[in-house]
């Protein structure tokens, strides 16, 4: 995640998620895996990408348990034929991407989409099927969610913004199921993003000390502590912060 953007693979990144959830998970060969599913793509345009993941395959959103953590593993989402907007996302952007297909996600909130460049006011709709939604359909679903859509909310992001979300995804599961060890491994993934918004480490800050990692914690509040622009009072109640949770060692 410290490469430049254009350096971050998705698909490794997504698999070796997966990999922290199963060990003995072969990440190589689940890349060989996606490049054997790209070479039944017909045609190499979006529609045959869409056409090849959602007939073919028979991929599909998982609308009965939507939060089972298994919707977050790339490989998983390929056993079982099931995932959440934003690894059925991933599926199409990767198997794309090895057929010269260009796609992009779109980080709307509440329900991750795909952009087709070439036609980019018409956005697909993974979890649904491949289906196209305008910007007043994607005004509408977000009503739903009492979420008013503004500008940005339809931009296109990047791997890293993706790899993010998707381990929120997953912590959110986790912290329904109580797991622990889940929480622990997806907070420790988490906070080695870099460039995640100050408020958002403080917050993984904390979940790490609640979750025993007293050690990481205390590091990454020093981190947070000497961050370029932070001011000497700001910077202040995180080392003391640091401190405290070094003092359990003592």
């Amino acid at each position: 995640m410290g490469r430049p953007e254009s350096e971050i693979a998705l698909d490794e990144a997504a698999l070796l998620i997966a990999a922290h959830a199963d060990p003995g998970l072969d990440v190589s060969a689940q890349l060989e895996r996606l490049d054997a599913l790209a070479t039944q793509v017909v045609t190499a345009n979006t529609e045959g990408v869409c056409r090849l993941v959602f007939e073919t395959l028979g991929v599909r959103g998982d609308d009965q348990t939507y939060d089972d953590p298994r919707n977050s593993y790339l490989n998983q989402v390929l056993d079982r034929r099931l995932g959440i907007p934003i690894t059925l996302s991933v599926l199409l952007i990767e198997i794309g991407r090895r057929c010269g297909v260009a796609l992009e996600g779109v980080g709307m909130p509440g329900h991750f989409l795909v952009r087709d460049p070439r036609h980019p006011e018409l956005l697909i709709d993974a979890f649904s099927g491949g289906s196209r939604l305008d910007h007043t359909s994607c005004a509408r679903l977000l009503g739903e969610t009492e979420i008013t859509l503004a500008p940005g909310m339809l931009d296109s992001v990047g791997p890293r913004a993706i790899v993010s979300r998707m381990l929120a995804n997953l912590n959110h599961s986790f912290a329904r199921r109580r797991d622990q060890e889940g929480l622990r491994w997806v907070s420790r993934l988490r906070a080695a993003i870099p460039g995640l918004p100050p408020g958002e480490r403080i917050s993984l800050a904390e979940s790490l000390a609640g979750l025993g990692c007293h050690d990481e914690a205390a590091a990454l509040f020093e981190e947070l502590a000497r961050t370029p622009g932070v001011s000497r009072e700001a910077a202040l109640p995180l080392q003391v912060r640091a401190r405290a949770l070094l003092a359990r060692f003592n």
